[in-house]
């Protein structure tokens, strides 16, 4: 205890120990400035610049322009010439449609395909420019008929009522072809995508696992519950990488495609979607395209 005490008595007569900062003249050793100063007050003037300096740094890179200067930053003129050279491409493309009609029609004229003494190139062009004015836009009969037949069917539809809760772009699991379409008229309230058994399953959204266990109908499933009352089931998997409560990232891999359970035919990924209690068709927000 003694030897803690003196040790601690130490420490702080180094800390407060006092010494003085002193600025001469070098020629005349006058003295000019003079600080009394202590190994605690140098550390918190230190700490203070330290930290001072952080925070300005910090202010300077995220509310001046300076941050422009740092790799990563957009830069503000950068997005402006982006904007500009954006336009002249969209401009350059209809100059080039225009001119490829324009020699298309030369084209005709000396093969013979089309008899006529003289092109003019501009009113070639305005030829096909369409006038908002002379436009019909209004319903004909049949489509008004038609319009309230698919209103009246879908006034009922569950299913289609639920997709508008969902209006965010979803990682694709796999992807593969689809041999199998979300149908629930016929009770297949899912896609089947078929790919190579071991494809890995990846996450299509942020979320919880709420389900990871095996099943004797469709072998390993994985259920995730995601934001937004949305969630995602896998089917048919060889194995899970992921247990009940784990949270995971949207194309973190979760599960490989295999062919378990007793509803199966070959390695694949029986995938539902579903919204506040609804199944959805994923292939409204997912590209299982290759």
């Amino acid at each position: 205890m003694a030897k803690d005490k003196q040790k601690k008595q130490r420490l702080r007569n180094k800390l407060l120990h006092k010494y003085r900062l002193v600025i001469l003249n070098e020629d005349t050793f006058e003295e000019r400035i003079s600080f009394k100063l202590t190994r605690l007050n140098v550390f918190v003037l230190v700490t203070f610049s330290v930290i001072l300096l952080i925070v300005l740094t910090t202010f300077l890179i995220a509310f001046t322009s300076l941050r422009e200067y740092i790799p990563g930053y957009s830069s503000t003129a950068l997005k402006q010439k982006a904007i500009e050279l954006n336009e002249k491409i969209d401009s350059l493309e209809q100059a080039k449609i225009r001119d490829s009609v324009y020699l298309m029609s030369i084209r005709n004229v000396l093969t013979g395909e089309i008899k006529s003494e003289n092109i003019n190139k501009d009113s070639l062009y305005k030829s096909f420019e369409l006038d908002a004015e002379e436009l019909k836009l209004t319903a004909n009969k049949q489509d008004s008929l038609l319009r309230e037949e698919v209103a009246q069917e879908d006034k009922y539809n569950l299913f289609e009522t639920a997709t508008s809760k969902v209006n965010f772009v979803l990682f694709p699991p796999v992807k593969g072809e689809i041999t199998q379409e979300y149908n629930p008229k016929e009770k297949h309230f899912a896609i089947d995508v078929v790919v190579p058994k071991g494809t890995p399953v990846k996450a299509t959204a942020d979320g919880t696992v709420i389900f990871s266990e095996w099943t004797a109908s469709t072998g390993y499933v994985m259920i995730i519950e995601h934001p937004n009352n949305l969630i995602s089931i896998y089917k048919h998997n060889a194995t899970l990488t992921k247990q009940q409560g784990e949270l995971v990232r949207a194309g973190e891999v979760i599960a490989t495609v295999g062919n378990t359970g007793e509803l199966t035919t070959g390695p694949h990924l029986h995938f539902e979607l579903w919204s506040e209690g609804y199944p959805i068709n994923p292939t409204t927000f997912i590209d299982f395209k290759r």
